[in-house]
């Protein structure tokens, strides 16, 4: 059996004024209006990116880049083209 899973290179923007996720290229860039503290803008990019693929939460985790703006998330179930196509269409 074969996992799949897609590796994002994500661009965080803290405290934006609304909730969003594009493409540029091969890198993700998403804004949430959760502040860094306590973790909440990582849940926050981590509950968005679930909604936006279509995915549960549990299958979107950031590996890398926890405490800074550019983020590695994997992305289980999906991927890379199937993860970056949906995000392009959301």
């Amino acid at each position: 059996m074969s996992r799949r899973q897609a590796t994002l290179e994500v661009r965080v923007t803290p405290r934006a004024s609304r909730r969003s996720v594009v493409r540029r290229g091969t890198l993700v860039c998403v804004a949430v209006p959760e502040p860094p503290a306590e973790n909440q803008a990582n849940e926050a990019v981590v509950a968005l990116l679930a909604k936006t693929l279509g995915i549960a939460r549990s299958a979107v985790e950031i590996v890398a880049g926890g405490k800074g703006r550019t983020k590695r998330v994997v992305v289980h179930g999906l991927t890379d083209h199937e993860a970056l196509a949906r995000i392009e269409e959301a």
